[in-house]
């Protein structure tokens, strides 16, 4: 009986507005949240980015699960927890980063971004390569059929 009223004593969280920051959930151990991260990046992203983020995400759990500072600890599992409450959302794809977010980047991180954004535009490069090779060979391929009828 006193689980059920503890159930309705729950506080009830504010409706959800578009355009507005979730609201966080209470803040997960690492085992959990990594667990759960790994299982939204399965359902929300596809093959190429699934790769990419869970590789990402393992080696930033591993470098930090000898931090003993409570604050790093506390912000490093809200940062992550707020990324999987955004990969959760629709419109995470089209969202910049927050200029206050840039500049709280140590010199380091600012690096680090910046190495991702040069693999992602090559990785795009390489895709747009591979796509109008295709088209080249589907055009030979179909000049030859042509050309033999």
């Amino acid at each position: 009986m006193r689980a059920s009223l503890r159930l309705f004593a729950a506080p009830v969280p504010p409706s959800f507005r578009p355009g507005q920051r979730a609201q966080a959930l209470a803040l997960l151990p690492p085992i959990p949240l990594y667990r759960r991260l790994l299982r939204i990046h399965r359902k929300r992203l596809n093959p190429e980015e699934r790769l990419f983020g869970d590789t990402y995400l393992k080696a930033e759990f591993r470098r930090h699960k000898d931090i003993e500072n409570p604050l790093h600890i506390v912000g490093f599992l809200t940062e992550w927890q707020q990324y999987g409450q955004q990969i959760e959302g629709d419109d995470w794809k089209d969202q910049k980063i927050d200029p206050a977010l840039l500049d709280k980047l140590s010199d380091q991180q600012v690096g680090q971004m910046y190495e991702l954004m040069l693999a992602i535009q090559r990785r795009g490069r390489e895709s747009v390569d591979e796509e109008e090779e295709g088209e080249i060979l589907r055009a030979i391929d179909e000049a030859k059929g042509s050309g033999t009828t």
